[in-house]
């Protein structure tokens, strides 16, 4: 006999549809053949669901049968296909009726028990199900997540017997209510105002997070450049509700959310400098997301930036400016998202003491070249702000005065990103200015295009460089409330470009 459900398969960060088919009674061995592209963990689950169907008080198939997959060209992996496959099976079997399965599309892993584990992708599942017009029937694990999208009806259950008595109508389940995301922010446990000295930096830093700028910080072992930039969360605007689902959804299909659910927050993503090519970019067999793209509408922080090797580091060009990723395999081509803000932090020299006074720097020309030169040019030139972080003084550390806390810090941040709002559209900063955006919104007077021209000729700066320095101008300009760019936001800017000034 013959049955058939719906269910999905993750491409990247989006859900594709996949029609489960169940043929039992066929004569020949008696064995169970899975087909339509199945990886390893969806071949094992043959044995889970057989094991859940015993477990259970469910009969097995005695007969030869197939389970189908389609469409037959698509990669499949996972456990998520445990519950469509039982289910399935107990239809083809006449332990329930086929036509119960209708209108649904389901989801699960099984414990050889029965029991039901959540699995990753659930939020693109339910955006799937509300495509097609399907119910959704998942794991009760999934449902606070798979909950956040409205107009679908969602029905969570326990175990496969709770899956099974619900279709057949003898146990009643109502769908799950709409979950509202709960916006408080969350206690960071960090504070911009532990941080001794550096107004210069802590000024750079609100300009970076004002605009959505990219930024790199440039100093001495234990000028503070990691504690600083650790503590950006504590002055990211909170997100929208639609770009914390784009990250929720991101993050599901990383399997990052079966532990509980993301908190309402951007996010902030630090690899350390060993880092891969694909974990830093995303890809594999079947595409996954990368480090940066797990850092869409948040912050990617790269400590001892000229440590990750020069392709990790060259393949983040593409995604900085474009902010999305590409990525082409046999199996499937998909681009993910990658709308981050870059921080960056590095020595500036091998030992790390050039131009500190109170230590002596023990490399030679050749030596700060080669370091520096790990960084391309060209990923430079992508970077909006570079700024130095020299060392804190005694005096500074002692000091018992505090800095500006991140509440203060944060509340200008906002106000500053309500106006690029209100001029880019939502959602959208500076950073992310189109060419004829920044012709009609960083308009100068004849003073400041002088003093621009003056400072490419001068710094040999490329033209991409030359829009940066636009879009931080007006950043600037936002943060102290001007309609127009003035020489001093341009001088300000200018002032950013470090490693330009040193060429």
């Amino acid at each position: 006999m013959l049955s058939s459900t719906s269910s999905g398969t993750l491409v990247g960060v989006e859900a594709s549809p996949v029609a489960v088919e169940v043929n039992a009674g066929q004569t020949g061995e008696f064995k169970t053949v899975m087909v339509g592209l199945p990886d390893m963990a969806v071949k094992e689950s043959v044995d889970r669901v057989s094991s859940a169907l015993t477990n259970s008080g469910f009969k097995t198939a005695k007969t030869r049968t197939t389970v189908n997959l389609a469409p037959g060209d698509l990669k499949k992996e996972g456990p998520l296909y445990d519950l469509p496959i039982a289910l399935c099976i107990l239809a083809a079997t006449d332990q329930m009726k086929p036509e119960n399965l209708a209108g649904f599309l389901c989801a699960g892993e099984l414990a050889l028990s029965g029991e039901l584990r959540p699995i990753k992708g659930a939020l693109a599942l339910s955006l799937l199900a509300k495509k097609r017009g399907l119910k959704l029937l998942i794991p009760m694990g999934n449902a606070q997540e798979a909950s956040l999208v409205d107009g679908v009806e969602i029905y969570a259950v326990s175990n496969l017997v709770q899956a099974k008595e619900f279709l057949d109508g003898a146990q009643e389940i109502l769908p799950l209510k709409g979950n509202d995301l709960k916006i408080d922010r969350i206690s960071m446990g960090i504070d911009f105002a532990e941080v001794k000295g550096q107004a210069a930096l802590r000024r750079a830093v609100e300009v970076a997070v004002a605009g959505g700028h990219n930024l790199l910080i440039i100093g001495p072992p234990g000028s503070g450049k990691s504690m600083v930039a650790k503590r950006l969360p504590s002055i990211l605007p909170l997100p929208t509700r639609e770009e914390f689902l784009e990250v929720l959804a991101i993050h599901s299909a990383a399997g990052m959310t079966l532990n509980g659910a993301l908190p309402f927050a951007r996010p902030f993503r630090s690899p350390h400098h060993t880092i891969s090519d694909v974990g830093l970019l995303g890809g594999g067999p079947i595409p996954k997301p990368g480090e940066v793209s797990l850092a869409h509408h948040g912050v990617l922080f790269l400590d001892e930036f000229p440590e990750f090797s020069r392709t990790a580091l060259e393949v983040l060009r593409q995604p900085l400016e474009d902010g999305a990723v590409t990525i082409s395999r046999s199996a499937a081509k998909v681009t993910l998202p990658c709308q981050c803000m870059l921080v960056a932090a590095m020595n500036p020299c091998p030992c790390g003491h050039l131009g500190d006074p109170a230590h002596r720097c023990r490399c030679s020309p050749t030596m700060i070249h080669r370091y520096r030169s790990k960084v391309s040019g060209p990923l430079l030139d992508r970077i909006d702000l570079h700024v130095e972080a020299p060392a804190v003084s005694v005096e500074e550390i002692r000091g018992v005065a505090d800095a500006e806390e991140s509440d203060a810090i944060r509340r200008r941040v906002e106000a500053c990103r309500g106006l690029q709002h209100g001029r880019l559209g939502r959602d959208r900063s500076n950073a992310r200015m189109t060419p004829k955006e920044i012709k009609n919104f960083c308009a100068m007077g004849p003073a400041e295009e002088k003093l621009l021209v003056g400072a490419m000729n001068r710094l040999k700066l490329s033209a991409r460089a030359h829009d940066r320095i636009l879009k931080v101008s007006r950043t600037i300009a936002d943060l102290a409330g001007s309609e127009r760019i003035e020489s001093h936001h341009l001088m300000e800017a200018i002032g950013y470009r470090n490693l330009d000034r040193q060429n």
